[in-house]
C-alpha cells in the first residue's frame, strides 16, 4: 500500500522563472494599490505579510489606470505620489526575495482627461451618443473596450512593464467593456461584422442582441491572444492571464484560452446579499466543467462584498474570509487574497487569510494526488445562460443553484458538465446528469445525452430543458422527449401563483411526505403527456384564484403529469418535472422541494450515492480519488450565516459518520484526518470503509488508501 500520508508540499522555488512556473503558485497575496500609496504605505509590511501568510505568489498594481513605475508611454498617468519612487518594483524586488512568482496587475477600463482630449476614440459612449464619464468618479472616462484602447494603446504598456520588470505574467482586471458601448468605432465594427446595427437592450429572444454577444466574444478572445503574444514577444515563458470574472467561460473560445492561458482566475470575492458558502467551491466545478485539469484561482476579498454598499477598503470578519476560502479549496481552488490599498488601518484580516492558506497547504499533496470522482454531475447550461447579459445571469441561474442546495443539504457530492464542452467520454464520467432548466440545446447537444441514456446513464430534466434550440428558437416538443417518455402538449406557463402538485401512485418519489396529498408546484410550468412505459408520481392541480381568500380551492381533479419517471430498458432511469422546481424552490426553500429532488437523484441513482454522511449538520462534500486513495472533503455550513455573511463564528460539529465506497478487491484501508493529522478507525461494510470524525471546525478531510487483491 502507498505511503501517501506524509506527501511532500509543493516547492514554489524549484519552479521559478520556469516555463510552468504557474504551478508553484498556490497560494496569493493581491495587493491593490490606492493613488496616495507611493507616499503612504510600508512596503516592508507587505513583504512581511507576505510571509506571515505563507503567500508563495503575488500579483501587484502596476499600470493601466494608475502608474506605479515610472513609465515612459505617451499617456499613461503616473501617480501624482509617485515622485521619484517605484513602489511596483520594490514590491517585485522584495517578493523575488522570497522566491515568490510575480504577476503585474493592469486596469485598462478608465483614463484621463488628457488621454481623452488626446484620443477620443478610446471612451466609451452610451446609447444617448454621449462619451462615458465614469460612474464612480467623474473626473475620469470609461473606455471603449472593443476599440483601439485595448487593441493598440495597452500593449504598449504591458510589454513595458514585462520588458523592465523581472515578472512571470500580467494580470487585467475590468479589461472585458461594461455593457454595449455606441461609439462610431464599435458601431461600424460590429454592423461589418453582423448586418446588424447595434443592440439597444438585452432580450435573449432580439437576434441582434444575440449577434452582438457572439462578436463581443470574438473580440474578447482576439484580445486575449494579442495581450498573450506583447508579453511573450519579451518574455516568453511569461503569459498574459485574463480575470475571468465570474465562474464560467461561456464569454470566450474554448481553444483560444486553452492554447494562451495556463491557468484561470475567478473574480467572485466573496458573499452578498443571500448567497449561501458553498457558492466558493461551486467556481471550482463550473471551471473544471470546460477545463478539468487546468488550475484554476479563487480571488477572495478580505473585506464585506455587498455591491450596493461599496466598503472596499474594509475588513469582515475573520471565520468569513476563512471559511470562503477554505470551500473554495476544498474542491480545488487555489487561494488568492486581495487588498484594496497598500496601507493597512486595520491588521484583523491577516491571522484568518494564514488560517485558510494554511488548511489549503495541508490538503495541497492530496489534491494534486486525486483527481475529482463523482456519480452526479449538473449540466452548466452556457448556451442558454451566454444569451442573457452578466446582469441577467444570476437570475438564470436560479434552477441550477437551486438543484445546487437541494444536493448540498442532501449531503450528496456533485460536479458539473458544461455543455458547450461536453463530449460522450465527459458524459461517461458520470451515472447522473441533471438539467436544472437548459432550455437551448442544439440537436446535437441533445443527441450526445440521449445517445448517453441509450448506454445506461440516469438522467433528470426539470424546467423547459432542451425546448429551445441552441440560437432560442423555440422548438415543438422537448428534444429529449423520446427518452423521457413524455411529449410537449402546451405552451409554458407562468410566473404562476397558487399552483400544486399532488402525490399520485406510490412511488420513490413521493415517499417522505407523511401523509401529504399535495404540495407546493412551480411559478413556470409546462403542461406534457406521459408515455405508456412511464409512472406518474406527482400530477398538476389546475390551477385556482389566490384572492378572494373565499375562491381558493381546487375546481377540477388532478389529472397532467407533474413529474414523470422512465425505466429505460438499458439500465438507466430517467425523470422529468416539467416546471421550475431549482428556481422554486432557490426563491421559497420549501422543504418538500428539497425532498422531492433528494427522492429524484436517489432513485435514479439506484443506490447507495459513493460518499454518505450521517450526523448533525450540513455539508458541502467533495470526492477526489486516484488508483488505491481516496479523498474526501467536509465543509462545515452548519451556521446561523450559511446563507448570508459574513460569518461571525464557527460551531464545530460531530460526531459525523462518512461511508465510503471502496473498489472492488480494496483491502487493508488505513483512514486519516488531513486537517486533524491523526489516523482513525476504518470499518468494512459491505464494500464500504465507514468513518467517524469526531469534530469539523471549518474544514475536515478523510484521506483512504488502500491496498488491491486481484
Amino acid at each position: 500500500m502507498p505511503d501517501t500520508t506524509c506527501l511532500p508540499r509543493v516547492d514554489a522555488a524549484g519552479y521559478l522563472r520556469a516555463p510552468d512556473w504557474y504551478r508553484g503558485a498556490t497560494r496569493w497575496t493581491q495587493l491593490t494599490l490606492a493613488e496616495d500609496d507611493p507616499e503612504k504605505f510600508n512596503v516592508e509590511e507587505w513583504i512581511d505579510i507576505f510571509r506571515r501568510t505563507g503567500s508563495n505568489a503575488t500579483c501587484i498594481s502596476a499600470g493601466g489606470y494608475i502608474a506605479y513605475y515610472p513609465t515612459k508611454v505617451p499617456y499613461h498617468y503616473r501617480s501624482a505620489w509617485l515622485g521619484e519612487t517605484d513602489p511596483f518594483g520594490a514590491l517585485v524586488e522584495g517578493a523575488r526575495g522570497l522566491n515568490m512568482h510575480v504577476m503585474a496587475r493592469v486596469d485598462p477600463h478608465a483614463i484621463h482627461a488628457d488621454a481623452a482630449e488626446a484620443h477620443p476614440e478610446w471612451v466609451a459612449v452610451d446609447a444617448a451618443g454621449q462619451p462615458r464619464r465614469h460612474w464612480a468618479y467623474p473626473d475620469v472616462w470609461v473606455t471603449c473596450a472593443y476599440g483601439d484602447y485595448n487593441a493598440e494603446y495597452m500593449p504598449q504598456i504591458i510589454t513595458e512593464i514585462v520588458r523592465d520588470y523581472d515578472i512571470d505574467a500580467v494580470f487585467a482586471n475590468r479589461w472585458q467593456g461594461h455593457g454595449i458601448c455606441y461609439c462610431d468605432g464599435c458601431a461600424r465594427r460590429f454592423r461589418d461584422a453582423s448586418g446588424y446595427e447595434l443592440p439597444r437592450g438585452s432580450d435573449p429572444a432580439d437576434a441582434g442582441w444575440r449577434a452582438w454577444v457572439a462578436w463581443r466574444r470574438t473580440r474578447l478572445t482576439h484580445m486575449v491572444v494579442d495581450w498573450d503574444r506583447a508579453v511573450q514577444s519579451v518574455r516568453s515563458n511569461a503569459s498574459f492571464i485574463p480575470n475571468m470574472g465570474g465562474a464560467s467561460l461561456m464569454e470566450f473560445d474554448l481553444k483560444t484560452i486553452e492554447a494562451h492561458c495556463p491557468f484561470l482566475v475567478v473574480d467572485h470575492q466573496g458573499r452578498h446579499g443571500l448567497e449561501p458558502v458553498w457558492m466558493a467551491g461551486r467556481n471550482a466545478k463550473r471551471i473544471r466543467a470546460t477545463f478539468r485539469d487546468r488550475p484554476v484561482v479563487l480571488i477572495t476579498s478580505v473585506g464585506p462584498e455587498e455591491p450596493q454598499h461599496r466598503w472596499k477598503d474594509s475588513v469582515t470578519t475573520g471565520p468569513e474570509i476563512a471559511t470562503w476560502i477554505a470551500d473554495g479549496a476544498a474542491h480545488g481552488m487555489l487561494p488568492w487574497f486581495t487588498k484594496f490599498n497598500g496601507v493597512v488601518p486595520d491588521p484583523r484580516w491577516i491571522a484568518p487569510v494564514a488560517e485558510a492558506f494554511d488548511l489549503h497547504a495541508k490538503l495541497e499533496p492530496l489534491l494534486n494526488l486525486t483527481e475529482p470522482d463523482c456519480e452526479i454531475a449538473i449540466l452548466d447550461a452556457t448556451t442558454t445562460l451566454r444569451l442573457y447579459d452578466w446582469t441577467d445571469r444570476d437570475a438564470a441561474e436560479a434552477d441550477e443553484k437551486g438543484f445546487c442546495h437541494a444536493l448540498v443539504e442532501a449531503g450528496l457530492s456533485f460536479e458539473f458538465v458544461s455543455d458547450h464542452a461536453m463530449t460522450a467520454d465527459i458524459l461517461d464520467r458520470f451515472r447522473l446528469l441533471i438539467l436544472p432548466n437548459a432550455r437551448c440545446l442544439s440537436d446535437s447537444q441533445c443527441a450526445m445525452i440521449a445517445a448517453w441514456v441509450d448506454r445506461g446513464g440516469n438522467l433528470i430534466v426539470a424546467g423547459e430543458s432542451a425546448m429551445a434550440d441552441a440560437d432560442g428558437t423555440v422548438r415543438d416538443d422537448c428534444a429529449l422527449g423520446p427518452v423521457l417518455g413524455t411529449r410537449r402538449v402546451g405552451p409554458a406557463q407562468g410566473p404562476l401563483k397558487n399552483t400544486y402538485v399532488e402525490l399520485s401512485d406510490p412511488h420513490p418519489l413521493n415517499d417522505g411526505y407523511d401523509g401529504a396529498e399535495r404540495i407546493i408546484g412551480g411559478l413556470r410550468l409546462t403542461e406534457v403527456a406521459a408515455g405508456p412505459d412511464t409512472q406518474t408520481p406527482f400530477l398538476y392541480v389546475p390551477a385556482f384564484p389566490d384572492l378572494p381568500m373565499e375562491e381558493v380551492y381546487p375546481r377540477a381533479p388532478a389529472t397532467a403529469p407533474a413529474v414523470i419517471t422512465r425505466d429505460t430498458g438499458a439500465g438507466g432511469r430517467t425523470v422529468h418535472i416539467p416546471w421550475n422546481i431549482g428556481a422554486t424552490f432557490w426563491e421559497v426553500l420549501a422543504q418538500d422541494h428539497q425532498r422531492l429532488v433528494e427522492n429524484a437523484v436517489r432513485w435514479a441513482l439506484g443506490g447507495s450515492s459513493m460518499v454518505e454522511v450521517a450526523g448533525q449538520g450540513v455539508f458541502d462534500v467533495g470526492v477526489r480519488s486516484w488508483a488505491t486513495t481516496r479523498l474526501v472533503t467536509l465543509v462545515n455550513l452548519a451556521n446561523p450565516m450559511m446563507f448570508k455573511a459574513p460569518i461571525r463564528e464557527v460551531y464545530p460539529v460531530g460526531p459525523v459518520q462518512v461511508s465510503i465506497a471502496l473498489p472492488s478487491g480494496a483491502q487493508e484501508v488505513d483512514a486519516r484526518l488531513v486537517i486533524a493529522g491523526q489516523q482513525v478507525p476504518a470499518e468494512l461494510r459491505d464494500g464500504r470503509a465507514v468513518v467517524t470524525v469526531p469534530t469539523i471546525n471549518i474544514l475536515e478531510a478523510v484521506h483512504l488508501s488502500w491496498r488491491v487483491t486481484v
